[in-house]
């Protein structure tokens, strides 16, 4: 039973449901989870700051209880949890989470291992210096005002900050049917790029990211791929891949993974949990040990490798199933005039700038009503006190009124003041009336006047307000900017990285261990043949440099291993390293496996090259004697884990690799001194998975130990050299033309005394050759010494080795005409000994510019 005088209206409930959750939604989008398009607040952020400069808490003040400010807040304008408010504190307190914190927090305030923050009652909080900016201006009337919850105080709708906080900062939040998840920018950057914008209106938002080039996360860390952030920044919404920052480095005996700064958003105790849970479950092989070694000078975390383990590998593995790279979704909606917007960059620049040109036209007109309020005030003293005469009316007046109403109006009539001025005269205390107090008033009351005349200029004059948002843009970027934190990975994505690195002549050198380096051509000096050398390259024992060219950062190296696989870098992806640095294990750059061996090394020019790639070609040889020649192009399209060349036969393997144009000569030699001279026309070119030809027909027990290619027969010359140090050079055409697949000739006879054949060379009289022992000596000497003889005689003795020492390896060395004038340096030195044999640390000094043929 309804009670008398009620009215019931019925009402479908499909209906009231659909009105009440879109009210219900609405107010979602609106008060709580999307952030202002032009102060990048959410409701409760700013009601945070709000209370904060209520209780006067700013950055020179001392800190207050953190309970005593969340109180503040939820009695005065956020009437929900207080956890809502505490926990919305905390975040703006954290380094990691947002770029440029605005609450500075004493106390446990949590951590990046998701460490909850200390109760309320216990932390205590401040304003940070750059909120004062966030919040200045706030008592000009600068913004518009609202009843709070209660209607018994006011509070602001948006705040008039100086600082562009949803570019700088982001933000994310949930709605109802719609998100907002924006990053983080450099402070420095957005300065530039609003600048830019407020320079030019109709720029392009390829041509503002030259300014803001891609989010800056707090937590540093590389983002992976240009094709997310240009998306982000063109449409609104885009996917950015993020990396860790990773190093390799040596722990004891072992490899290690060094990992310094992790994603956006990443809990490090939980990532780091969960590949502890991947290791067990043998998802990811090769990890030993997993250590975190953070502390307060920063963040560290060590994956140890098993010693079969390769770094590459096992990093591309965390990639692909930890939290070492995620994504980082960007949609950017905010509220534009209280209705959610999905914007690009320029829409958040161009609804910013205007916020702070509403700003300032506010609060110079709230200026200037003050100035001209105290004008009218100070032309009613200048009236009254002006003169000794006035000012004895005025005081006859005032003592001969019975009250204050009399003396005002008694005021108004004879110096014709407004109610205002009259008011003030009579709160003027005795000690302004002085001559000394009535110069102030003057000077004051111009000082005025010139105020007055520049703020209606800034009203007047819309160039001056804008360079006015420019001017407080610069100062902040002054005081607050800072350098960006998170590196960009261009190659991750499509963009091309060759346009970011310069394309200068460095030095490539591999150890005979595999250590390779680049180093800038300009870090080695040229001596001259027979000098001692000075300390280079600090390698292994027994371990000495191999293979050394000189190449420029945009070429390629390839590496074929015995296995016949090939593999890839570009020379600017080989670590860079000092003249005296051992450099990186090969394997740790590319995927090779641990049983295999990298055998060739080829240097090219650029692979996306299209008539390059087709011109040239591949030969490889086998230590059984197959011959194969592929057209470089089916190597220009590079694979992460490589690429099969040849493919290898049981008890065979790749021996070596050359590069050769099509009309080249080939010369195999083998272990038994045989060599066999063909035009490169007689081997096919044929695909890369082919098995090839036989190239030399080698007589039992005997074996290929090398390849040369020859393209100038005239100047070009035929090195060999035996195991015990006999060699000779012999001219091209002392061994005629066959057919592949012959015997041979003789190339050197071989008996005892010489040992087998261990090297072929081409060579010239400019050339340069390191004879390397198996003792590790490395002897250095020129070709011009070494006479062109006869093909079928035993050579002659090239070096001297001590106690059944044998040669492990011969490398060649061409020098730079060029550079070796700018740096001539001679070391005399008489000792036969001494000159002969230059420790194996002059070798890498000694050279400058060498090319593989």
């Amino acid at each position: 039973m309804h009670k008398e005088g009620e009215r019931l209206i019925p009402i479908n409930i499909v209906d009231e449901m659909k009105s009440s959750y879109i009210d219900y939604s609405m107010s979602v989008i609106v008060s709580r989870a999307l952030p202002d398009v032009r102060d990048g607040l959410k409701p409760v952020h700013r009601r945070v700051l709000y209370g904060m400069y209520g209780l006067g808490v700013f950055s020179n003040r001392k800190y207050l209880k953190s309970a005593r400010i969340v109180g503040d807040v939820l009695g005065k304008y956020h009437p929900h949890g207080d956890s809502s408010v505490y926990d919305a504190m905390v975040r703006m307190a954290q380094p990691w989470s947002l770029r440029y914190p605005q609450v500075d927090g004493q106390g446990n305030f949590g951590s990046m291992d998701g460490d909850p923050p200390a109760a309320m009652r216990y932390t205590e909080a401040r304003l940070k210096k750059i909120s004062d900016e966030i919040l200045s201006d706030l008592d000009k009337e600068t913004v518009d005002f609202q009843n709070n919850f209660d209607d018994s105080l006011t509070e602001p709708k948006v705040l008039p900050t100086k600082i562009p906080n949803l570019l700088v900062n982001g933000t994310s939040g949930i709605a109802v049917g719609m998100a907002t998840n924006m990053a983080p920018h450099n402070l420095s950057e957005a300065v530039d790029a609003i600048c830019a914008y407020i320079d030019n209106r109709e720029i392009t938002i390829d041509e503002l990211m030259k300014h803001i080039i891609a989010p800056d996360f707090p937590t540093g860390g590389i983002i992976y791929g240009y094709e997310g952030v240009r998306d982000a920044f063109h449409t609104g919404r885009g996917r950015i891949v993020l990396r860790a920052k990773v190093s390799f480095e040596e722990i004891g005996n072992r490899n290690a993974i060094i990992v310094t700064e992790i994603p956006y958003q990443v809990n490090k105790a939980e990532m780091i949990a969960r590949t502890a849970e991947l290791v067990k479950d043998e998802k990811i092989p090769g990890i030993y040990e997993i250590r975190d070694e953070s502390d307060r000078n920063g963040l560290r975390v060590v994956y140890e490798l098993k010693n079969d383990a390769i770094p590459n590998v096992v990093l591309n593995l965390l990639y692909k199933y930890t939290a070492l790279q995620t994504s980082f979704s960007v949609n950017n909606i905010a509220l534009v005039h209280g209705r959610p917007e999905q914007l690009n960059l320029k829409d958040i620049i161009h609804h910013f700038v205007d916020h702070r040109h509403e700003v300032i036209v506010r609060r110079t007109e709230y200026e200037l009503k003050k100035a001209k309020e105290r004008a009218h005030i100070l032309e009613g003293f200048m009236k009254v006190i002006g003169s000794q005469e006035s000012l004895d009316k005025a005081i006859a007046i005032i003592r001969h009124s019975a009250n204050p109403q009399e003396a005002k109006e008694g005021l108004i009539a004879e110096f014709e003041l407004s109610e205002i001025q009259a008011q003030a005269i009579l709160d003027l205390r005795l000690a302004r009336l002085t001559g000394m107090e009535l110069d102030k008033i003057r000077a004051e009351y111009e000082e005025i006047m010139a105020l007055i005349k520049d703020l209606e200029d800034i009203l007047s004059n819309e160039p001056r307000r804008y360079q006015i948002i420019k001017d407080e843009l610069l100062e902040v970027k002054e005081k607050y900017g800072d350098e960006r934190r998170s590196e960009i990975d261009y190659s991750g994505g499509e963009m091309s990285i060759e346009d970011l690195i310069p394309d200068e002549k460095v030095v490539l050198t591999i150890s005979h261990a595999g250590y390779i380096k680049r180093t800038p051509l300009s870090e080695y000096k040229v001596q001259s043949r027979g000098g001692v050398g000075n300390k280079a390259a600090t390698t292994r024992d027994a371990d000495f440099l191999e293979y050394i060219v000189s190449a420029t950062n945009h070429q390629y190296m390839m590496f074929f291993t015995e296995k016949g696989k090939c593999f890839w870098l570009r020379v600017f992806e080989i670590p860079e390293g000092s003249k005296t640095a051992k450099g990186r294990a090969v394997q740790n750059l590319i995927n090779i496996e641990p049983d295999d061996k990298i055998r060739a090394y080829i240097r090219t020019n650029d692979l996306k090259d299209v008539d390059y790639v087709n011109s040239m070609y591949v030969v490889m040889v086998t230590k059984n004697g197959i011959i194969k020649k592929t057209s470089l192009e089916q190597y220009s399209r590079p694979r992460v884990n490589g690429i099969n060349a040849i493919e290898i036969r049981e008890d065979d393997q790749l021996l070596e690799a050359k590069l050769t144009t099509g009309t080249s000569e080939i010369m195999i030699a083998t272990k038994g001194g045989k060599c066999i001279r063909f035009p490169e026309e007689k081997v096919r070119a044929v695909g890369r998975s082919s098995i090839g030809v036989r190239g030399v027909d080698l007589s039992d027990g005997d074996e290929v130990i090398g390849m040369i290619v020859v393209n100038d027969i005239e100047n070009e010359t035929v090195l060999v050299v035996s195991e015990k140090g006999y060699g000779k050079r012999t001219a091209v055409e002392d061994y005629r033309i066959t057919n592949r697949g012959g015997k041979g000739v003789i190339t050197l006879n071989i008996t005892d005394k010489t040992g087998n054949l261990i090297a072929i060379q081409s060579v010239t009289d400019e050339d340069g050759l390191m004879i390397i022992n198996k003792s590790g000596v490395a002897i250095r000497m020129g070709m011009d010494d070494l006479r062109v003889m006869g093909r079928n005689t035993q050579g002659v003795r090239m070096i001297n080795l001590k106690n059944n020492d044998e040669i492990a390896a011969v490398a060649k060395v061409m020098m730079d005409k060029e550079v070796e004038e700018e740096t001539e340096e001679t070391v005399e030195n008489n000792d036969e000994e001494t000159q002969n044999q230059a420790p194996l640390e002059s070798q890498e000094d000694t050279l400058n510019k060498n090319e593989e043929e």
